[in-house]
């Protein structure tokens, strides 16, 4: 307990602490990972991550391992409780505006093992599994957790200038910081069943929605092998009603009706509550909460395990920064301040399209008979589903946004492919970039790349132009982590905003960081 404190602890090696450890490793901070289980949590969970999350994970290093895993969905289809089809979004599985296709489909566990096999490239990471974190306490430059060996019962303990609880939806580091859950209202009891077989039942390839109040049900193929039906429970059911196929059968039978029942696997049949509820702080000094020790998004649009990678991939960069002495560390706060309002966004839309697809009896299924063939008639209305484009970030002191929301700043950049074959998060790899409709002069290239960004040129009749112009601006500079943290009308104009930060791995510091003035 003698030894300097190690820069970051991360308690849970789930999606969003293995994120947060890799990108931290990047930028060459060193971190320990702490997680109860030995090896990866066996159990399946999440299935589904959009086009944004899909670029945070070519950005880990895994995008090849992850398309391998994964299949591209072509989009959401609304059945009514005959399975009759009510509305379809279709989505191009070749990709959008994030370069990658907006909607992809995967087992959790084998997502795990990749984010686990790769954070092993990284010297700067530890990972220890088998433990279990009993405690925080706040010294005076440092934060000390408490851990027990869960094998041999030993108490431990490590000191680090700032730990983040990626811990889950029961997370010790929530209760440790005194931050509360606050309960945004929704509540539902699904049953949850993974199945494996080679039969192919030959349905669309994307997602099926059943829009009925008495039996409310999703389908989707999540790989070569592998299916996931969802069903809402009614009052006095549970998942022992449904423990093999023969109980689970007059469920299934609508999708599997001509099958075999003898070459179906029965992986998993689980009870979940889907809830929605955010943390009422996210932040106690030196302790953050990520993923779902923040916050809780009911499943209906597949953002629940994506908005923890988010929480990583917005606040590694800033941590790192601070770490290093190249960002002031008053940049930590506006974590809380962009993340927060962001997830809470998406929960009351998921609560929003839970509750218009799953309550309102049989008027309800009128209503929806009625009204959802003819939603492709509003206008905008599919472009925004199946855009693949999440909400801005709000202002803070690295979001320049304007008080009416208009312009760029807070959204994230497309991914377009540039003339040299190369994509726009390839070149800004970690780093701050200026994105300019004009040749940049010698000395104005010279000056970005002295503070370690990179200028990229917008070339005319390309989208990237179109979505400058389209935004009122001519120049941006946008954060390492793809988001336009300001606009100009000249480079010139972005001088003042660009700090000195490099994606190069450095040492991380041994002691607490130092603050620095804001640029």
């Amino acid at each position: 307990m003698n030894a300097a404190p190690i820069p970051v602890v991360i308690v849970g090696a789930g999606p969003s602490g293995l994120t947060a450890a890799t990108l931290l490793a990047q930028y060459g901070i060193e971190s320990l990972v702490l997680e109860r289980w030995e090896g990866v949590y066996p159990q399946p969970r999440a299935v589904h991550l959009d086009g944004e999350i899909r670029r945070i994970v070519e950005r880990l290093g895994i995008g090849a391992g992850f398309d391998a895993i994964a299949r591209p969905a072509l989009g959401l289809r609304l059945v009514d409780p005959r399975h009759r089809v009510l509305a379809q979004f279709d989505r191009d599985p070749a990709g959008g505006r994030n370069g990658f296709p907006e909607a992809n489909l995967f087992d959790q566990p084998e997502l795990e093992a990749l984010l686990r096999a790769n954070l092993a490239l990284h010297p700067a990471v530890s990972l220890r599994g088998g433990v279990e974190v009993t405690g925080l306490t706040v010294e005076k430059d440092c934060v000390r957790v408490d851990f027990e060996d869960r094998a041999t019962s030993t108490s431990e303990s490590v000191r680090a200038h700032y730990v983040l609880g990626c811990d889950g939806a029961n997370s010790l580091v929530r209760t440790a910081i005194g931050a509360r859950m606050r309960d945004l209202r929704f509540e539902q009891r699904w049953l949850v069943v993974d199945l494996a077989t080679t039969i192919d039942p030959g349905h669309w390839g994307g997602v099926h929605q059943v829009c009925d109040p008495r039996r409310a049900a999703t389908y989707m193929r999540i790989g070569t092998t592998r299916h996931r039906w969802e069903f809402r429970l009614r009052p006095g059911e549970s998942a022992d009603d449904y423990r093999d196929l023969d109980r689970l059968w007059p469920l299934l039978d609508p999708w599997l009706a001509d099958a075999d029942r003898g070459g179906l696997e029965l992986v998993r049949v689980a009870e979940y509550t889907f809830r929605a509820q955010l943390a009422d702080r996210w932040r106690s000094g030196r302790v953050f909460l990520l993923g779902d020790a923040a916050h809780l998004t009911p499943p209906f649009i597949g953002q629940g395990m994506g908005a923890g990678v988010r929480d990583a991939a917005n606040l590694s960069w800033k941590l790192a920064g601070a770490l290093r002495g190249e960002l002031p560390e008053s940049v930590l706060g506006t974590y809380e301040t962009e993340r927060k309002p962001h997830a809470h966004m998406m929960i009351r839309l998921a609560k929003l399209m839970g509750l218009t697809m799953t309550e309102g009896g049989e008027l309800g299924n009128r209503v929806r008979g009625l009204l959802a063939p003819r939603l492709h008639r509003l206008p905008g209305l599919t472009e925004t589903i199946i855009s693949g484009e999440s909400p801005p970030l709000h202002r803070s002191a690295l979001v320049a946004a304007p008080p009416l929301r208009r312009g760029l700043a807070g959204r994230l950049v497309p991914n377009e492919r540039l003339a040299d074959g190369r994509r726009v998060d390839d070149h800004i790899a970690g780093r701050y970039a200026v994105i300019t409709t004009s040749d940049p002069s010698p000395v104005e290239a010279a000056t970005v790349e002295q503070c370690g960004g990179v200028v990229l040129r917008a070339m005319p009749g390309t989208a990237l132009h179109r979505w400058l112009r389209g935004g009122g601006t001519d120049a941006v500079l946008v954060r390492p982590d793809g988001t336009v943290q300001t606009c100009g009308k000249t480079l010139s104009d972005l001088y003042s905003s660009l700090p000195s930060f490099a994606p190069s791995a450095r040492p991380a510091r041994t002691g607490p960081p130092t603050p620095k003035a804001a640029d």
